[in-house]
């Protein structure tokens, strides 16, 4: 009898996010802000933004996505910054993941080039800065 292989269907943005977003969750992320960039610009669907307790945290949780895309045969997905573990950033395709310890987050502060306000992070930056 012959086995027949399927390849793992392509996720729809939307499902990637939310792929994403449980994944990040489990990994205990902090402050998970989601940017919709469908009008905005033609580089991904959607942007997530979050924060690790330590660089160790922040590099486990890109790892971590990686995995799971990979896993749920969306193996495209490369992380960038793992080494340092400051600032982690996993192009998905449709979804850009940044991760942040919060000190490197507050001094980027990316989410306000976007347009989003973050209130935790302005006053964590006040403290900070």
């Amino acid at each position: 009898m012959a086995t027949i292989i399927t390849a793992k269907q392509r996720l729809t943005p939307s499902e990637l996010l939310a792929l994403i977003q449980e994944t990040l969750t489990d990994d205990k992320a902090e402050d998970l802000v989601t940017i919709n960039l469908t009008d905005k610009t033609a580089m991904a669907d959607y942007m997530i933004i979050a924060s690790g307790s330590s660089s160790r945290r922040v590099a486990s949780m890109g790892e971590h996505i990686v995995e799971t895309l990979k896993s749920s045969g969306q193996g495209r997905a490369q992380a960038e910054g793992t080494e340092q573990g400051d600032w982690v950033l996993v192009d998905a395709g449709d979804v850009i993941i940044h991760l942040f310890r919060p000190e490197v987050r507050a001094f980027y502060n990316i989410e306000q080039m976007w347009g989003v306000e973050n209130p935790a992070l302005k006053q964590q930056a006040a403290r900070l800065y």
